[in-house]
């Protein structure tokens, strides 16, 4: 069993700055049993960092159109029945389970705050000026604004396919993003800058060996990776290789999309 000690003197042992901002993805799953659950793991984060954010992402909130921009990377008309199921957001409304328990247990803590956007919010703590730089033409500014700290991203447990600072890079490479549609309470909102598919993106890990911090809580690896590395890094090298990082799924509406935004060019 994993406890509150061998979570802090862990995390301890990656040597980021304290007051530096974190953000932090994480499944609990691979730490076997955790004393104290994911409150337990949030303590251990809050004690060592003073500064942190997860994403908070409600995907349940998306509704897909009958009509919409061409090579968007979804099926117009496809969600009818989905659209069904769709629930308007709101401030607290729960983070969706593929984000996390952790991600959860923050979005509850007192302290917490979280942006407002309707698919791709971002809870944290201590960070008010890094949440409200959010926006819905741009998803990702907090990212930026982490990268103007120092800030670091933290993978406990998980990998590349989820480093959410990746998906920032793309853009800034000026890679095609996409449009997508959430309920709120002013009606259906229409969100620029979606992210693409992050299947491929486990290709960047050797890119990133150079400046990778590691170390085990358990049998846990956590890696932790300075976000403006990891940014200018990713942009390098799409920029050099537009088609860096695409999964190679034979079908991916999103993937395939890029595909054919570049034969364009």
């Amino acid at each position: 069993m994993v406890s509150y000690r061998d979570l802090a003197s862990g995390l301890k042992k990656l040597e980021i700055d304290p007051a530096q901002p974190v953000i932090i993805h994480a499944s609990l799953s691979t730490f076997g049993e955790i004393r104290g659950g994911a409150d337990s793991f949030l303590g251990a984060l809050l004690a060592t960092f003073q500064k942190v954010m997860m994403p908070s992402f409600t995907f349940k909130t998306m509704v897909t159109p009958e009509f919409g921009p061409d090579n968007n990377g979804v099926i117009y008309g496809s969600g009818k029945d989905i659209n069904k199921m769709a629930e308007f957001f709101y401030p607290d409304m729960s983070v969706d389970p593929l984000i996390g328990d952790l991600a959860e247990a923050l979005l509850e803590h007192p302290d917490s705050q979280r942006s407002t956007h309707p698919i791709l919010s971002f809870t944290g703590i201590n960070i008010p000026n890094i949440l409200k730089s959010q926006n819905l033409m741009n998803p990702f500014e907090p990212i930026r604004t982490m990268m103007e700290e120092n800030g670091w991203v933290i993978l406990a447990g998980v990998d590349q396919t989820v480093n959410t600072s990746i998906h920032f890079a793309e853009q800034l490479a000026g890679r095609k993003t996409f449009t997508r549609w959430a309920l709120t309470i002013h009606g259906v909102t229409e969100c620029k800058n979606f992210l693409g598919c992050s299947d491929g993106f486990n290709k960047a890990q050797d890119w990133f060996s150079s400046f990778t911090k590691t170390v085990r809580i358990g049998n846990t690896k956590i890696m932790a990776l300075p976000i403006t590395n990891v940014v200018q890094t990713v942009k390098t090298h799409i920029q050099k290789n537009p088609k860096a990082l695409l999964c190679s799924r034979k079908e991916c509406p999103r993937c395939d999309a890029i595909r054919n935004s570049l034969k364009k060019k």
